[in-house]
């Protein structure tokens, strides 16, 4: 028997077979001290068709045109063409606008003025270097699309690996007792600015990409096609959204000291979000994730307000918006038909570079400004690790808007091992460094051991920054 979801009722079992999966799924990352978004990942592979439909011919939740086919069976299918639902995507786009908006509420424009020039050459130098060695390492692999000949694929590779997380090495520099200290607050603040540099890098290079593939209707389309056209509509909107961005932060400040902690403030919020998003995308061919993220910087300058509206929002974000993504991501995105030898190799180079390049990027500056050879490493280490941002990234160079330029929905499996190996390593090797650490004279040493008994190190991004998550990486 097969259900065809193609009716809005439809659709409630299949948003209750997600959130149950991913809940459960996530709760078994969370025990084993991985990141719960690579749970979410994990069952929307298991319940779609990734393993199940292509390697046991049936699976929870298929696609209908791929069941007419005989591809496989499925129990629920999905209306639609493979590995595309209009209705998942709708919930998946809200849902990858709501972690970016929220990222953005959790910036502390003042906290990265504060911490000086280090942390910025940090953050600088920490997407350069991991950015030129994923052109680098992709330059020879022209049998799987990437190539001297597909520049524009190269250079989205290494901006996938340009995103950070610092939601994991938070929790670990919180065990420690290192997080309020110098080179503790420089990391953190390096990781935002990292955020906020990358998603720029993101926006610039999908705006360029996308420009030759735009169907040109009018003049105003056949002026933003072009590639001069692309680089003053970035410039434009970063200066439109800042102007506006002083309206909209007079216009909270006098709502806040009018209905002071109300629902009015998150709602007026998501309409700030929302539009800035479609701005972004529909107006100045800027990546909407960018948008939402300007719309949370925005608001986070009233900072009452944003404490408030962010831990409103991460209610819905990640009780059912988030999961749909993730899982979405899993569901349409992962397909391991075109995972071949050759595609693992450079996975696994691939996120070797990843960890590399913020080692020793990020690890160089920090020795540049006079920190010890294993302080610069924790530098490095503590920047190493990845989550949403560079899941929302590599899903928006995988969409098909990019046309010929897009990356195959193979590369995913890239960025989860990426994900996967980094949230491993960070805290092992930042214990071990801190383990290294001489004692203050006087002060017994701290033990590495007995530092994480508690469990209270969890890099469930969800529980331990749960207004927090999607922030910084989320952060997150």
């Amino acid at each position: 028997m097969v259900f065809y979801v193609n009716q809005p009722l439809g659709y409630v079992i299949i948003i209750a077979l997600i959130l149950l999966a991913t809940k459960l799924c996530g709760l078994i990352f969370r025990k084993i001290h991985l990141p719960e978004v690579l749970g979410f990942i994990i069952a929307g592979i298991l319940i779609g068709p990734a393993i199940f439909g292509q390697f046991c011919g049936f699976t929870l939740i298929g696609f209908e045109d791929a069941v007419a086919a005989g591809t496989y069976k499925a129990l629920f299918a999905l209306e639609g063409t493979t590995g595309a639902n209009e209705t998942i995507s709708v919930f998946s786009k809200i849902g990858v606008i709501l972690i970016m908006f929220s990222a953005g509420l959790e910036t502390n424009l003042n906290d990265i003025k504060n911490t000086g020039l280090a942390s910025v050459l940090m953050a600088s130098v920490g997407v350069i270097v991991p950015m030129g060695l994923g052109i680098a390492i992709s330059l020879p692999f022209g049998e799987i699309g990437l190539g001297p000949e597909n520049i524009y694929r190269c250079v989205f590779i290494g901006t996938i690996l340009t995103a950070t997380s610092v939601a994991i090495t938070v929790s670990v520099l919180k065990e420690l007792g290192k997080i309020n200290n110098k080179l503790g607050t420089t990391i953190v603040s390096a990781a935002v600015i990292d955020d906020v540099i990358g998603i720029v890098v993101l926006s610039i290079v999908t705006s360029i990409a996308r420009s030759g593939n735009v169907v040109a209707e009018n003049g105003f389309d056949a002026f933003k096609s072009t590639i001069y056209g692309t680089i003053i509509m970035i410039v434009a909107f970063f200066l439109v959204a800042i102007v506006a961005g002083i309206g909209v932060n007079k216009l909270f400040k006098w709502l806040e000291k009018k209905w002071p902690r109300t629902h009015r403030l998150p709602i007026f919020s998501l309409v700030v979000c929302f539009i800035y998003s479609w701005v972004a995308e529909e107006i100045f061919g800027v990546a909407d994730i960018t948008g939402a993220f300007l719309a949370g910087i925005v608001l986070a300058t009233v900072h009452r307000s944003s404490e408030y509206v962010d831990s409103k929002i991460n209610v819905d974000t990640y009780t059912i918006f988030a999961p749909m993504f993730f899982a979405n991501i899993g569901i349409s995105n992962i397909d391991f038909s075109g995972v071949g030898g050759t595609i693992m190799v450079f996975a696994l180079l691939a996120v070797l570079m990843g960890l590399i390049g913020k080692i020793i990027g990020c690890g160089a500056v920090a020795k540049a400004f006079g920190y010890s050879w294993r302080e610069s490493a924790i530098g490095g280490v503590g920047m190493m690790a990845r989550g949403e941002v560079a899941l929302i990234v590599t899903q928006t160079v995988t969409s098909a808007t990019l046309g010929e330029h897009a990356l195959g929905g193979e590369f995913m499996i890239m960025t989860v091992l990426l994900i996967l190996i980094s949230s491993i390593l960070t805290p092992i090797l930042l214990k071990v460094l801190y383990s290294r650490e001489l004692p203050l004279k006087g002060a017994p040493a701290v033990s590495v051991a007995s530092a994480g008994t508690d469990g209270a190190a969890t890099t469930d991004l969800a529980a331990q920054a749960e207004p927090q998550t999607a922030g910084n990486d989320g952060k997150n």
